[in-house]
């Protein structure tokens, strides 16, 4: 639920670098997608209670820790550098995507 407003949140947010914009949607996705399929694969029982599945989401979840600090590092350098080409709602918004 959270990876969704997060996703929704990035979308809406006003970065004028497309690359950046670019990393920070993947992640947001990337991670969305990829949680949803792992709790849906536990939920229906693919795992068949190997301890594997326990590394799979230890290193998943690091990965997605990982991406998620770099895409917001992304998102704050940004939003720094454009703190006065923007109207007000639009950088508290940025900041909230942050």
């Amino acid at each position: 639920v959270f990876g969704g407003l997060v996703w929704i949140l990035i979308a809406s947010s006003l970065v004028p670098f497309p690359l950046a914009q670019g990393w920070v949607m993947f992640v947001s996705v990337f991670c969305f997608i990829s949680t949803t399929a792992l709790l849906f694969l536990y939920i229906i029982g693919a795992h068949g209670g190997e301890t594997s599945w326990i590394a799979l989401d230890a290193a998943y979840h690091c990965t997605a820790a990982l991406f998620y600090l770099s895409a917001s590092v992304l998102e704050a350098l940004t939003t720094i550098f454009m703190r006065n080409g923007i109207t007000y709602k639009h950088y508290h918004e940025n900041i909230s995507a942050v």
